[in-house]
Protein backbone atom coordinates (compact mmCIF):
# COMPACT_ATOMS: atom_id res chain seq x y z
CA UNK A 1 0.00 0.00 0.00
CA UNK A 2 1.32 3.46 -0.91
CA UNK A 3 2.44 5.58 2.02
CA UNK A 4 1.32 9.22 1.61
CA UNK A 5 3.85 10.30 4.24
CA UNK A 6 6.88 8.85 2.47
CA UNK A 7 9.78 11.18 1.71
CA UNK A 8 13.08 10.64 -0.06
CA UNK A 9 14.93 10.61 3.26
CA UNK A 10 12.56 8.10 4.85
CA UNK A 11 12.63 5.87 1.80
CA UNK A 12 16.43 5.97 1.65
CA UNK A 13 16.68 4.99 5.30
CA UNK A 14 14.20 2.12 4.86
CA UNK A 15 16.09 0.83 1.84
CA UNK A 16 19.39 1.02 3.72
CA UNK A 17 18.01 -1.12 6.54
CA UNK A 18 16.35 -3.51 4.07
CA UNK A 19 19.55 -4.06 2.10
CA UNK A 20 21.45 -4.71 5.30
CA UNK A 21 18.84 -7.16 6.61
CA UNK A 22 18.71 -9.03 3.29
CA UNK A 23 22.49 -9.41 3.03
CA UNK A 24 23.67 -9.67 6.65
CA UNK A 25 20.78 -11.10 8.67
CA UNK A 26 18.18 -12.96 6.60
CA UNK A 27 20.59 -15.60 5.19
CA UNK A 28 21.72 -16.58 8.69
CA UNK A 29 18.59 -16.49 10.84
CA UNK A 30 18.16 -20.28 10.85
CA UNK A 31 21.80 -20.85 11.75
CA UNK A 32 21.70 -18.26 14.53
CA UNK A 33 18.40 -19.56 15.86
CA UNK A 34 19.78 -23.08 16.18
CA UNK A 35 22.97 -21.72 17.79
CA UNK A 36 20.97 -19.59 20.21
CA UNK A 37 23.08 -16.51 19.50
CA UNK A 38 24.13 -14.03 16.82
CA UNK A 39 27.36 -12.04 16.30
CA UNK A 40 27.88 -8.85 18.26
CA UNK A 41 29.02 -7.14 15.06
CA UNK A 42 25.32 -6.82 14.13
CA UNK A 43 24.87 -4.35 17.00
CA UNK A 44 27.85 -2.30 15.84
CA UNK A 45 26.90 -2.30 12.16
CA UNK A 46 23.34 -1.21 12.93
CA UNK A 47 24.72 1.44 15.26
CA UNK A 48 26.94 2.78 12.49
CA UNK A 49 23.92 3.29 10.21
CA UNK A 50 22.02 5.23 12.90
CA UNK A 51 19.57 2.49 13.84
CA UNK A 52 19.77 3.40 17.56
CA UNK A 53 20.28 7.14 17.10
CA UNK A 54 16.74 8.54 16.92
CA UNK A 55 16.07 11.28 19.43
CA UNK A 56 19.70 11.26 20.59
CA UNK A 57 21.99 14.27 20.29
CA UNK A 58 24.91 14.04 17.87
CA UNK A 59 27.09 14.80 20.89
CA UNK A 60 26.43 11.25 22.06
CA UNK A 61 26.62 9.54 18.67
CA UNK A 62 22.95 10.02 17.79
CA UNK A 63 21.26 11.36 14.68
CA UNK A 64 20.33 14.69 16.25
CA UNK A 65 16.67 14.34 15.19
CA UNK A 66 13.71 12.03 15.66
CA UNK A 67 11.21 10.64 13.19
CA UNK A 68 8.48 8.16 14.09
CA UNK A 69 8.21 6.92 10.51
CA UNK A 70 11.89 5.99 10.43
CA UNK A 71 11.66 4.34 13.83
CA UNK A 72 8.77 2.23 12.57
CA UNK A 73 10.39 1.36 9.24
CA UNK A 74 13.57 0.21 11.00
CA UNK A 75 11.58 -2.25 13.14
CA UNK A 76 9.44 -3.35 10.21
CA UNK A 77 12.40 -4.12 7.98
CA UNK A 78 14.24 -5.98 10.73
CA UNK A 79 11.15 -8.13 11.38
CA UNK A 80 10.79 -8.96 7.68
CA UNK A 81 13.82 -11.24 7.99
CA UNK A 82 11.24 -13.85 9.02
CA UNK A 83 12.62 -14.27 12.49
CA UNK A 84 12.60 -11.56 15.11
CA UNK A 85 15.20 -12.92 17.53
CA UNK A 86 17.90 -10.65 16.11
CA UNK A 87 15.53 -7.68 16.10
CA UNK A 88 14.67 -8.38 19.74
CA UNK A 89 18.31 -8.93 20.65
CA UNK A 90 19.40 -5.54 19.37
CA UNK A 91 16.20 -3.82 20.47
CA UNK A 92 16.80 -4.22 24.18
CA UNK A 93 19.03 -1.16 24.12
CA UNK A 94 16.42 0.83 22.21
CA UNK A 95 14.08 1.14 25.19
CA UNK A 96 16.88 2.19 27.55
CA UNK A 97 18.67 4.79 25.43
CA UNK A 98 15.94 7.44 25.80
CA UNK A 99 15.86 7.33 29.61
CA UNK A 100 19.66 7.44 29.80
CA UNK A 101 19.87 10.57 27.66
CA UNK A 102 16.93 12.34 29.30
CA UNK A 103 17.38 11.33 32.92
CA UNK A 104 20.98 10.30 33.65
CA UNK A 105 23.50 12.89 34.79
CA UNK A 106 26.08 14.31 32.40
CA UNK A 107 28.89 12.17 33.79
CA UNK A 108 26.99 8.98 32.95
CA UNK A 109 25.88 10.25 29.55
CA UNK A 110 29.39 11.28 28.53
CA UNK A 111 30.88 7.97 29.68
CA UNK A 112 28.46 5.43 28.24
CA UNK A 113 25.86 6.84 25.85
CA UNK A 114 27.95 7.00 22.67
CA UNK A 115 29.13 3.40 23.12
CA UNK A 116 25.52 2.28 23.55
CA UNK A 117 24.15 4.25 20.58
CA UNK A 118 26.93 3.00 18.29
CA UNK A 119 26.41 -0.60 19.34
CA UNK A 120 29.72 -1.08 21.11
CA UNK A 121 28.05 -1.70 24.48
CA UNK A 122 24.69 -3.13 25.48
CA UNK A 123 22.01 -1.58 27.68
CA UNK A 124 18.60 -2.73 28.91
CA UNK A 125 15.52 -1.45 30.68
CA UNK A 126 14.78 -3.58 33.77
CA UNK A 127 11.20 -3.16 34.96
CA UNK A 128 9.42 -6.56 34.80
CA UNK A 129 9.67 -8.74 37.92
CA UNK A 130 9.09 -12.44 38.61
CA UNK A 131 5.97 -11.65 40.65
CA UNK A 132 4.45 -8.98 38.41
CA UNK A 133 4.69 -8.51 34.67
CA UNK A 134 2.44 -5.74 33.41
CA UNK A 135 1.47 -4.87 36.99
CA UNK A 136 4.27 -2.35 37.48
CA UNK A 137 2.52 -0.85 40.50
CA UNK A 138 3.26 -4.04 42.47
CA UNK A 139 7.03 -3.67 42.02
CA UNK A 140 8.95 -5.33 44.85
CA UNK A 141 12.57 -4.42 44.06
CA UNK A 142 13.62 -1.78 46.59
CA UNK A 143 16.24 0.95 46.76
CA UNK A 144 17.17 2.44 50.13
CA UNK A 145 19.38 5.48 50.65
CA UNK A 146 22.51 4.83 52.71
CA UNK A 147 24.64 7.97 52.89
CA UNK A 148 26.03 8.69 49.43
CA UNK A 149 24.76 5.42 47.98
CA UNK A 150 21.56 3.62 47.10
CA UNK A 151 21.24 -0.06 48.01
CA UNK A 152 19.12 -2.16 45.63
CA UNK A 153 17.53 -5.50 46.51
CA UNK A 154 15.22 -7.59 44.36
CA UNK A 155 14.99 -9.26 40.96
CA UNK A 156 13.93 -8.52 37.38
CA UNK A 157 13.06 -11.05 34.71
CA UNK A 158 12.33 -11.42 30.97
CA UNK A 159 14.99 -8.76 30.37
CA UNK A 160 15.88 -8.91 26.68
CA UNK A 161 19.61 -8.50 26.18
CA UNK A 162 20.12 -9.01 29.88
CA UNK A 163 22.93 -11.55 29.64
CA UNK A 164 25.08 -9.37 27.39
CA UNK A 165 24.05 -5.95 28.69
CA UNK A 166 26.72 -3.71 30.16
CA UNK A 167 24.36 -1.13 31.63
CA UNK A 168 20.83 -1.24 33.05
CA UNK A 169 18.07 1.26 33.76
CA UNK A 170 16.45 -0.33 36.81
CA UNK A 171 13.09 0.48 38.36
CA UNK A 172 12.98 0.18 42.16
CA UNK A 173 10.60 1.18 44.93
CA UNK A 174 11.82 4.16 46.94
CA UNK A 175 8.49 5.39 48.29
CA UNK A 176 5.07 4.10 49.17
CA UNK A 177 2.73 1.86 47.24
CA UNK A 178 1.76 2.36 43.62
CA UNK A 179 3.41 3.94 40.61
CA UNK A 180 4.35 7.16 42.39
CA UNK A 181 6.79 5.35 44.69
CA UNK A 182 9.08 4.09 41.91
CA UNK A 183 12.46 5.55 40.95
CA UNK A 184 14.98 4.73 38.23
CA UNK A 185 18.64 3.88 38.72
CA UNK A 186 21.63 3.44 36.45
CA UNK A 187 23.40 0.17 37.26
CA UNK A 188 26.52 -1.23 35.57
CA UNK A 189 26.95 -4.98 35.12
CA UNK A 190 30.18 -4.95 37.12
CA UNK A 191 28.46 -3.53 40.22
CA UNK A 192 29.03 -5.60 43.36
CA UNK A 193 25.79 -7.33 44.31
CA UNK A 194 24.57 -7.66 40.72
CA UNK A 195 24.21 -11.08 39.04
CA UNK A 196 22.16 -12.66 36.27
CA UNK A 197 21.05 -15.99 34.87
CA UNK A 198 19.78 -16.82 31.36
CA UNK A 199 16.20 -17.78 30.47
CA UNK A 200 16.52 -20.78 28.20
CA UNK A 201 14.31 -23.28 26.35
CA UNK A 202 12.00 -20.57 25.04
CA UNK A 203 9.18 -21.00 22.56
CA UNK A 204 10.71 -18.37 20.28
CA UNK A 205 13.42 -15.74 20.03
CA UNK A 206 16.04 -18.49 20.34
CA UNK A 207 18.91 -16.32 19.09
CA UNK A 208 18.25 -13.45 21.49
CA UNK A 209 19.13 -13.60 25.14
CA UNK A 210 16.64 -12.99 27.92
CA UNK A 211 17.72 -12.98 31.55
CA UNK A 212 16.71 -12.76 35.16
CA UNK A 213 18.66 -10.07 37.03
CA UNK A 214 19.41 -10.17 40.75
CA UNK A 215 20.24 -7.28 43.07
CA UNK A 216 21.65 -8.40 46.42
CA UNK A 217 22.64 -5.33 48.42
CA UNK A 218 23.76 -3.84 45.11
CA UNK A 219 25.23 -0.42 45.87
CA UNK A 220 25.29 2.43 43.39
CA UNK A 221 26.34 6.06 43.89
CA UNK A 222 23.61 8.48 44.91
CA UNK A 223 24.21 10.27 41.61
CA UNK A 224 22.97 7.18 39.76
CA UNK A 225 19.38 8.06 40.64
CA UNK A 226 17.87 8.94 37.24
CA UNK A 227 15.40 11.80 37.28
CA UNK A 228 13.28 12.67 40.30
CA UNK A 229 12.94 10.33 43.24
CA UNK A 230 9.56 8.51 43.26
CA UNK A 231 8.75 9.82 39.77
CA UNK A 232 10.54 7.18 37.71
CA UNK A 233 7.54 5.48 36.18
CA UNK A 234 6.07 8.74 34.95
CA UNK A 235 9.45 9.61 33.43
CA UNK A 236 9.53 6.49 31.24
CA UNK A 237 5.87 6.29 30.19
CA UNK A 238 6.65 7.88 26.81
CA UNK A 239 9.38 5.30 26.38
CA UNK A 240 6.79 2.53 26.63
CA UNK A 241 4.82 4.19 23.84
CA UNK A 242 7.80 4.00 21.49
CA UNK A 243 8.36 0.36 22.46
CA UNK A 244 4.74 -0.43 21.58
CA UNK A 245 5.01 1.43 18.28
CA UNK A 246 8.06 -0.68 17.50
CA UNK A 247 6.09 -3.86 18.25
CA UNK A 248 3.29 -2.71 15.94
CA UNK A 249 5.85 -2.11 13.19
CA UNK A 250 7.49 -5.47 13.82
CA UNK A 251 4.11 -7.15 13.52
CA UNK A 252 3.54 -5.39 10.19
CA UNK A 253 6.90 -6.64 8.93
CA UNK A 254 6.14 -10.22 9.95
CA UNK A 255 2.65 -10.03 8.41
CA UNK A 256 4.15 -8.89 5.13
CA UNK A 257 6.56 -11.81 5.19
CA UNK A 258 3.68 -14.21 5.84
CA UNK A 259 1.81 -12.75 2.87
CA UNK A 260 4.77 -12.72 0.49
CA UNK A 261 5.94 -16.22 1.40
CA UNK A 262 2.39 -17.57 1.08
CA UNK A 263 1.94 -16.09 -2.40
CA UNK A 264 5.30 -17.44 -3.57
CA UNK A 265 4.60 -20.92 -2.21
CA UNK A 266 1.03 -21.00 -3.56
CA UNK A 267 2.34 -20.20 -7.04
CA UNK A 268 4.75 -23.15 -6.98
CA UNK A 269 2.75 -25.80 -5.11
CA UNK A 270 0.64 -27.93 -7.44
CA UNK A 271 -2.51 -29.56 -6.08
CA UNK A 272 -5.20 -31.32 -8.07
CA UNK A 273 -3.41 -30.45 -11.31
CA UNK A 274 -3.05 -26.70 -10.82
CA UNK A 275 -1.17 -24.20 -8.67
CA UNK A 276 -2.47 -23.75 -5.15
CA UNK A 277 -2.99 -20.04 -5.85
CA UNK A 278 -5.70 -20.87 -8.40
CA UNK A 279 -7.93 -22.43 -5.75
CA UNK A 280 -10.58 -19.99 -4.55
CA UNK A 281 -10.19 -20.89 -0.88
CA UNK A 282 -6.48 -20.00 -1.03
CA UNK A 283 -7.14 -16.78 -2.93
CA UNK A 284 -9.57 -15.73 -0.22
CA UNK A 285 -6.94 -16.39 2.46
CA UNK A 286 -4.49 -14.20 0.55
CA UNK A 287 -7.10 -11.42 0.26
CA UNK A 288 -7.85 -11.55 3.99
CA UNK A 289 -4.16 -11.45 4.89
CA UNK A 290 -3.50 -8.54 2.54
CA UNK A 291 -6.43 -6.58 3.97
CA UNK A 292 -5.13 -6.97 7.51
CA UNK A 293 -1.66 -5.83 6.48
CA UNK A 294 -3.14 -2.71 4.87
CA UNK A 295 -5.35 -1.94 7.88
CA UNK A 296 -2.59 -2.14 10.49
CA UNK A 297 -0.06 -0.36 8.28
CA UNK A 298 -2.45 2.54 7.66
CA UNK A 299 -3.21 2.80 11.37
CA UNK A 300 0.50 2.82 12.17
CA UNK A 301 1.23 5.53 9.61
CA UNK A 302 -1.43 7.82 11.09
CA UNK A 303 0.03 7.28 14.58
CA UNK A 304 3.51 8.15 13.29
CA UNK A 305 2.13 11.32 11.71
CA UNK A 306 0.53 12.32 15.03
CA UNK A 307 3.76 11.71 16.95
CA UNK A 308 5.77 13.77 14.48
CA UNK A 309 3.26 16.56 14.92
CA UNK A 310 3.76 16.71 18.66
CA UNK A 311 1.01 14.44 19.93
CA UNK A 312 1.56 11.14 21.71
CA UNK A 313 -1.69 9.27 20.95
CA UNK A 314 -1.53 6.76 23.80
CA UNK A 315 -4.99 5.27 23.29
CA UNK A 316 -4.36 4.78 19.57
CA UNK A 317 -0.96 3.18 20.20
CA UNK A 318 -2.56 0.75 22.65
CA UNK A 319 -5.36 -0.09 20.22
CA UNK A 320 -2.90 -0.49 17.38
CA UNK A 321 -0.73 -2.77 19.50
CA UNK A 322 -3.43 -5.30 20.36
CA UNK A 323 -4.97 -5.03 16.88
CA UNK A 324 -1.58 -5.69 15.28
CA UNK A 325 -0.85 -8.73 17.41
CA UNK A 326 -4.27 -10.20 16.66
CA UNK A 327 -3.77 -9.55 12.94
CA UNK A 328 -0.31 -11.11 13.09
CA UNK A 329 -1.71 -14.23 14.74
CA UNK A 330 -4.29 -14.49 11.95
CA UNK A 331 -1.73 -14.08 9.17
CA UNK A 332 0.71 -16.54 10.72
CA UNK A 333 -2.05 -19.14 11.10
CA UNK A 334 -3.31 -18.67 7.55
CA UNK A 335 0.24 -18.84 6.17
CA UNK A 336 0.80 -22.09 8.07
CA UNK A 337 -2.40 -23.49 6.56
CA UNK A 338 -1.27 -22.55 3.06
CA UNK A 339 2.14 -24.14 3.60
CA UNK A 340 0.65 -27.23 5.21
CA UNK A 341 3.24 -29.76 6.34
CA UNK A 342 6.06 -27.74 4.78
CA UNK A 343 5.30 -24.91 7.18
CA UNK A 344 5.58 -27.21 10.19
CA UNK A 345 9.22 -28.02 9.48
CA UNK A 346 11.96 -25.96 11.09
CA UNK A 347 14.08 -23.88 8.76
CA UNK A 348 11.48 -21.69 7.08
CA UNK A 349 10.21 -18.21 7.98
CA UNK A 350 6.59 -19.29 8.49
CA UNK A 351 7.55 -21.79 11.18
CA UNK A 352 9.65 -19.19 12.97
CA UNK A 353 6.99 -16.50 12.77
CA UNK A 354 4.31 -18.90 14.02
CA UNK A 355 6.45 -19.63 17.09
CA UNK A 356 7.15 -15.96 17.76
CA UNK A 357 3.62 -14.59 17.43
CA UNK A 358 2.75 -15.06 21.09
CA UNK A 359 5.57 -12.97 22.50
CA UNK A 360 4.19 -9.98 20.55
CA UNK A 361 0.82 -10.45 22.28
CA UNK A 362 2.55 -10.40 25.69
CA UNK A 363 5.65 -8.22 25.45
CA UNK A 364 5.47 -4.45 25.82
CA UNK A 365 2.11 -4.74 27.56
CA UNK A 366 -0.26 -7.66 27.05
CA UNK A 367 -3.31 -7.44 24.81
CA UNK A 368 -5.50 -7.31 27.91
CA UNK A 369 -3.51 -4.48 29.51
CA UNK A 370 -3.54 -2.56 26.21
CA UNK A 371 -7.32 -2.76 26.01
CA UNK A 372 -7.71 -1.57 29.57
CA UNK A 373 -5.26 1.30 29.11
CA UNK A 374 -6.91 2.36 25.86
CA UNK A 375 -10.31 2.62 27.51
CA UNK A 376 -8.88 4.60 30.43
CA UNK A 377 -7.17 6.98 27.99
CA UNK A 378 -10.58 7.44 26.37
CA UNK A 379 -11.80 8.79 29.72
CA UNK A 380 -14.07 5.84 30.45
Amino acid sequence: MQNPFETEERLAFRETVRRYVNSEIKPYVDEWDEAGDFPWRIHEELGAMGYFGFGVSEQYGGLGFDDAFMRASASEEMARAGGTAVWAGVGGRGISIGPIERLANEEIRSQVLEDIVLGRKGSCLAITEPGGGSDVASMQTTAERDGEEWVLNGAKTFITGGMKGDYFVVGARTGGEGLLGISLFFVAADNTGFSRTPLERKMGWWASDQATLYFDNCRVPASHLMGEENRGFIAIMENFNFERLSLVAGAVGMMKTCLEESIAYARERITFGRPLLEHQVIRHKIADMSAKVDQIEAYMQLICWQINNGTMPVAEICKAKFSATKALAFCASEAMQIFGGAGYLRGNPIERIYREVKVFAIGGGSEEIMRDLAVRQMGL
